[in-house]
């Protein structure tokens, strides 16, 4: 895994508003190997979270494996265990990269 890569992940179920379930997801962080974890920004359909700060709207493409406009929800951001990614399905752009990149930045900045 690579960051940017899109995976299916087995989000595990919430009693609040985190995301749940079977979706995709971006990879934000690089894959070390022997590492139990891996950082993620689950993936919606539902464009209305583009209202939330630290969003990043995603088109579908062939490379992605996206099959609708979708958003990265970067405010979302966390760490899963590996055994929870089903499987790999695309990945993003390099400019769709960049722009997941600045917000991860905007959302730390001190």
């Amino acid at each position: 895994m690579a960051r940017g890569d899109v995976l299916l992940v087995a989000l595990p179920a919430s009693d609040g508003r985190e995301q749940s379930g079977r979706r995709p997801a971006v990879a934000v962080q690089t894959d070390i190997a022997g590492e139990p974890m891996l950082m993620i920004a689950p993936v919606t359909s539902n464009l209305a979270a583009l209202r939330f700060s630290f969003s990043v709207r995603i088109e579908p493409t062939a490379e992605n494996g996206l099959s609708v406009t979708s958003v990265a929800m970067i405010f979302q951001m966390r760490a899963i265990d590996k055994t929870r990614i089903v499987r790999k399905i695309g990945q993003i752009s390099p400019e769709d990269m960049k722009r997941v990149d600045e917000a991860i930045r905007q959302m730390f900045k001190p």
